[in-house]
């Protein structure tokens, strides 16, 4: 009996887990939201680790692919202190392949190869226990069903409330997103500023880190603890009359301060700054197991953006299609797959909670010092 078999999103966990499950030669449909791979710009760069990500990776026969596309350099890591001063200059060993870089869109493309895409499909509801499956309900009116439903999609997932009523949680901290093109040319005193790699700076409650992308692409992170409304009122005290990237960016500077201008530069050269308040969801998030529904990645374990996240929702993809591959019982094989994922998240999501108070905290050598942990391990 061939199972109708469906991932909702094609973020890194949805595909993986597709790709893994194609490679096995079973059928799996890709329901996205998106109407296209380009509809909107992919994300930053990601740090795939050696027992996660690029594992994954292998378990979906494209390691090799990923080896040429990857940017070992990019592990390189800048710490400054708020006057420029270099505190720490990490650089990767020859050969060094722990945790390489990769941009989110070159990811998504070594992952998409030949998977069935339905682009354009977004859910909004997702309701098990019917006759015939699980019944997936479609924006544009449209029903589909599937014996397996796995939720891949997100924070703020439609898949999720099939089993689960958590949702994600303000953390305090907000992360405002600018960029910098063409660094190397344009900006060749920023560039050499960040070095191969990525530049963190941390302050009293707030950090500031750039990381290099590919082709010369810079993304910059502010982050600082504020209220969730905190983009609302600065809308208001920006009135009409103000564009909205300048409005922010005079909200931002402020709160830097005294730091050395370099460092400012990476805000004042930006053009778009995008507010990304960090949500999680609980640290030990779990649920009653629902037959033919299950959830990968941010959709069951969303945690703040420490470098794990990505890592472990590519490696749950991974497992959970080898587990369908080869299941007899394809509720028994899914249930005890997540058994094993909500063990391994509650670790990590308590060590990424623990690792964002460090990391925008009142004592900045905190920061420093987490980073040395790192290191060292």
């Amino acid at each position: 009996m061939i199972r109708r078999i469906a991932v909702v999103g094609s973020g890194p966990a949805g595909l993986t887990f597709a790709r893994v499950l194609h490679r096995h030669g079973h059928p799996v449909t890709v329901l996205e939201r998106d109407a296209s791979p380009g509809a909107r710009p992919p994300g930053g760069t990601l740090d795939l680790h050696e027992g996660m990500g690029q594992l994954a990776l292998s378990k979906a026969g494209v390691l090799a692919e990923f080896e040429v596309l990857s940017r070992p350099e990019g592990q390189s890591m800048r710490i400054l202190d708020t006057d420029g001063t270099v505190l720490r200059d990490w650089r990767p060993r020859p050969g060094e392949r722990a945790n390489p870089e990769i941009d989110r869109g070159q990811l998504r493309d070594l992952l998409l190869g030949p998977l069935d895409v339905r682009w354009g499909r977004s859910v909004t509801k997702v309701v098990p226990g019917t006759r015939d499956g699980v019944l997936v309900h479609f924006a544009d009116g449209r029903q589909d069903r599937f014996d397996l439903v796995v939720g891949a999609d997100g924070a703020w997932s439609r898949v999720r409330p099939a089993v689960s009523s958590a949702t994600p949680q303000y953390t305090g901290v907000t992360a405002v997103e600018t960029s910098l093109d063409d660094v190397d040319t344009r900006h060749p005193d920023l560039a050499r500023l960040i070095g191969d790699g990525s530049l963190a700076v941390y302050g009293v409650n707030r950090g500031l880190v750039a990381q290099r992308n590919s082709d010369g692409h810079v993304k910059v992170y502010a982050q600082f603890r504020a209220p969730l409304d905190w983009q609302a009122n600065l809308k208001r005290r920006a009135g009409l009359d103000r564009a909205g990237a300048q409005a922010v960016l005079a909200s931002l500077l402020p709160l830097f301060d005294g730091w050395a201008a370099p460092l400012l530069d990476l805000l004042r050269r930006g053009t778009t700054f995008v507010p990304r308040p960090l949500h999680v969801l609980p640290v030990s998030h779990t649920w009653a197991h629902v037959p033919g529904v299950t959830l990968l990645g941010d959709a069951a374990h969303l945690m703040p953006p420490l470098g794990v996240g990505a890592n472990l929702a590519m490696l749950e993809g991974a497992e959970l299609a080898e587990s369908v591959a080869t299941a007899g019982d394809l509720d028994e094989a899914v249930g005890a797959f997540e058994e094993r994922m909500w063990a391994r998240a509650g670790r990590w999501a308590k060590i990424t909670a623990a690792g964002l108070e460090r990391l925008v905290s009142p004592d900045p050598a905190q920061a420093i010092a987490l980073f040395d942990e790192v290191q060292r391990s």
